[in-house]
């Protein structure tokens, strides 16, 4: 049989385990670097300290982020345990309170995803840094512990579903319309265990912050991970960042793929997920719902530009009087250039509260918790039942021009509807 070209996921899997592989070959590869929350942390030292080896320190990240600052006894003691793991081995990336914030923000921010790079992160969501052409994959605490003491893990390595996304976006859509419109169509269970690969012209249209969405929430496809080919705007995100030199890696024009998707992206527009699942997805103008509360944050839309979308949009306007919102930057550095830039002064002013970097209620931690029967407007990942909060509130997921305009309106709204009225 006449061997094809690669996929860039089975090229990354090749180099790091020093064979040559393809998708379903199942192998050891060398880590570049694993990541851990104050959540997943604490388990995977306990699993750590039974290998009876020192730590592979310059592999290892460690990022509280779940419930800091903490917000209870129970939460300090999960944070104390990373700290104090911290400071007995001298990890030289740990990330304090104030110095760090949402880990895959941190992560890339910080330079540790690069293109061709391999990341174990111990959250779901780690799949984020394959919108810098790295390939990242969420995984236990126990198989992240085994990571701090010997840098390798096993892995499958994943069939590749590509998406070629063509032709012109509407400058009101963005990353976060095309991934929900992508789990749309294939559903939860479409990308299980798979690599989704994102290419196309209106992709390389897209800057880095969209891609990185794009990447993050292929996790509710069920996907192992993401790729986004890297490219010059890559390259310049990467400039005075990058911690290791890279290689830029992609895939074989004829590589195997075991499915390729078409989307015309000049249909692309401002989507909404419906209460109970990303994948429940409809058209901004076609919902109609008022709205007690507007979040925006996370790991999926908590960066610079989304705070610049949400505070053009914001900027001369008052948030709804039925209405709460909420804004929580994704890193510390990401509060600092929005309070340099006045966008905290735009988003106070119109009535919404900007707290440091957390995951806050995403996940339902806190900073935001909705109550029984609340609806809120999220531009977080997941709006699963009881997610947010209790078992009878309602989540919907938007980007965050979205979830700007309809905190203003007090409904679920576009945002050329509020910015018409002057």
């Amino acid at each position: 049989m006449v061997q094809t070209g690669k996929t860039a996921v089975e090229k990354v899997f090749s180099k790091k385990s020093g064979r040559d592989v393809r998708a379903g070959s199942i192998i050891e590869a060398e880590v570049d670097y694993v990541m851990v929350n104050d959540i997943t942390g604490p388990p995977a030292m306990d699993a750590f300290s039974q290998l009876g080896v020192e730590p592979k320190k310059d592999k290892i990240v460690l990022i509280p982020d779940h419930f800091v600052p903490s917000k209870d006894i129970a939460s300090a003691t999960q944070s104390k345990k990373m700290r104090d793991f911290a400071w007995k081995y001298e990890m030289p990336n740990y990330f304090e309170v104030g110095r760090g914030g949402v880990c895959h923000q941190v992560m890339m921010e910080k330079g540790f995803a690069t293109p061709g790079a391999l990341i174990a992160g111990a959250d779901s969501h780690t799949c984020t840094y394959g919108g810098l052409g790295a390939i990242s994959v969420g995984i236990g605490s126990t198989e992240a512990g085994v990571i701090f003491g010997t840098g390798k893990m096993w892995f499958k390595v994943p069939e590749t579903v590509r998406f070629d996304i063509d032709g012109p976006l509407d400058e009101s859509v963005e990353g976060k319309d095309v991934i929900l419109s992508v789990i749309s169509r294939i559903g939860l269970e479409g990308g299980r265990y798979k690599c989704l690969e994102y290419r196309g012209s209106a992709i390389q249209q897209l800057g880095i912050s969209d891609r990185m969405t794009i990447a993050n929430m292929s996790s509710e496809a069920g996907a192992k991970c993401a790729f986004i080919p890297p490219d010059r705007k890559t390259e310049a995100y990467l400039e005075g960042r990058a911690r290791n030199s890279w290689e830029f890696m992609d895939s074989d024009m004829d590589a195997t793929y075991e499915q390729i998707i078409r989307i015309d992206a000049s249909e692309l527009e401002p989507v909404v997920s419906m209460p109970g699942s990303p994948a429940n997805v409809k058209p901004v103008s076609e919902v109609d719902s008022e709205i007690d509360q507007a979040y925006i944050g996370s790991c999926t839309n908590g960066r610079i530009e989304d705070i610049r979308r949400a505070a053009a949009v914001l900027k001369g306007r008052k948030v709804h009087p039925r209405t709460r919102l909420i804004v929580v930057p994704s890193s510390q550095q990401v509060f600092e250039d929005a309070v340099s830039e006045g966008l905290v002064k735009i988003i106070s002013e119109a009535g919404g509260y900007v707290s440091g970097p957390t995951c806050g209620a995403c996940l339902g931690g806190y900073m935001g918790v909705l109550g029984p029967g609340e609806k809120c407007i999220s531009s977080t990942n997941r709006n699963f039942l009881g997610r947010m909060g209790d078992k009878d509130s309602s989540v919907y997921l938007s980007n965050p021009s979205v979830v700007a305009a309809s905190a203003v309106a007090g409904r679920i709204i576009s945002p050329s509807e509020v910015l018409k009225v002057a």
